[in-house]
């Protein structure tokens, strides 16, 4: 008998049917934000400070 491969759910508990239909319904958002203007804008802010945290500085110090 084969056996069925074990999905990982990374320790959620969250069956992988449900994980999907999360996924269809908030994918769909997260492309229209960081599509926006304002999404842009934070998105380079985060890419900024990223590069400053890898850098050993802080924005906020």
């Amino acid at each position: 008998m084969a056996k069925k491969k074990a999905i990982n759910d990374y320790g959620t508990g969250i069956p992988q049917h449900e994980m999907e239909a999360l996924a269809r319904v908030l994918l769909p958002e997260i492309e229209k934000f960081y599509a926006s203007e304002e999404g842009q804008r934070q998105f380079a802010r985060w890419k900024e400070e990223q590069q400053l945290k890898q850098q050993g500085l802080s924005m906020t110090g």
